[in-house]
């Protein structure tokens, strides 16, 4: 039985560091901090974050950010007191692992071991932010955080997955070796307003697909499912773990499951489209089966996803038609 977490009512006098705060999950963390009274330090250097996100940051005056390349050099935080760490710097979108794969390793690995030494020099509790594609394209379905993986070494994917695992393994060295205060999170898909628009993952393509009425592109023969979880769920889940004392890793996400094809068929109803739906060949070890098994992080707090899939599309959508 794990201990149960004391989540804090607000962080007024803490300062968070958040790697990576102008990509889609960040930018919410960063809000959602901001708005319990914590100051924000936020560090990105634009490969795939976006200026608009950190535009939105900056009403809030707790809200500074740094423009950086983590895996470079971190900037001087000499005399800056440090509270907690969020490494959420990795691109995480499949049309990122072919154009930019070397930025991808570099930034799992070597930004990662930096944010670590970092946390050591200022004693912060350390987040690494994981991916359920640690367990590739899984033999046990749902996945608990037991599971292995069975990730193919020298795929597509590999470069993405692998440095995921590889933080992984950075993240819980430093916490056996050196005493780290850290804690990992298995992020599986997530959606929400933020995202780019040429994300090239489903949700996002589907959404932008149907507002224009195009065809709805879905790849293989969309009986492979995924799990979808509302941005601002798993930033609850996040911080549930943040404040938990449990240093091994936690999955996080929502356990409703679709196939693509009822996905795509969701999608066209809740936006009322004439969108029709066509099939391409299924790329290289994509996943057939995704789902999170969320006991482990239901042990420890009351954690359950609050917003349905058919609001959640609702509430994307809407962000999305203002980008057109």
């Amino acid at each position: 039985m794990f201990e149960q977490v004391v989540l804090p009512e607000n962080l007024q006098g803490k300062t968070i560091l958040i790697a990576g705060v102008a990509g889609f999950v960040p930018h919410h963390v960063a809000e959602f901090y901001l708005k319990l009274g914590a100051k924000v330090i936020g560090l990105d250097n634009f490969i795939t974050g976006s200026r608009a996100n950190i535009q939105r940051l900056a009403p809030f005056k707790n809200f500074s950010f740094i423009e950086c390349n983590i895996y470079k050099n971190l900037p001087d935080f000499a005399g800056v007191e440090i509270d907690y760490i969020f490494s959420l710097a990795s691109p995480a979108s499949p049309i990122d692992f072919k154009k930019i794969p070397m930025e991808i390793y570099h930034v799992n690995t070597e930004g990662t071991r930096l944010l670590l030494e970092l946390s050591l020099q200022k004693k912060a509790r350390f987040l690494e932010a994981s991916t359920s594609e640690v367990y590739g394209d899984p033999e046990v379905h749902p996945q608990p955080e037991s599971y292995l993986g069975a990730v193919n070494t020298l795929g597509p994917r590999a470069i993405y997955d692998e440095s995921k695992r590889m933080a992984e393994t950075l993240t819980s060295t430093y916490q056996r070796l050196f005493g780290a205060d850290t804690r990992i999170i298995r992020i599986f898909n997530t959606y929400g307003p933020g995202m780019r628009a040429n994300d090239g993952r489903v949700i996002p393509n589907f959404i932008n697909q149907a507002l224009q009425n195009q065809d709805l592109t879905v790849y293989g023969d969309g009986t492979q499912t995924r799990s979808f979880c509302f941005v601002s769920d798993l930033v609850m889940a996040m911080h549930t773990v943040m404040f938990s004392n449990d240093s091994s890793p936690f999955n996080c996400g929502n356990p409703d499951e679709y196939t693509i094809i009822d996905c795509a068929r969701e999608i066209i109803k809740a936006l009322d489209s004439s969108s029709s739906i066509i099939f391409k060949e299924l790329p290289e070890d994509d996943p057939k089966q995704r789902r999170p098994v969320l006991d482990k992080l239901q042990s420890i707090s009351d954690f359950a996803p609050q917003v349905s899939f058919s609001e959640g599309i609702q509430r994307t959508a809407e962000y999305f038609r203002g980008l057109l």
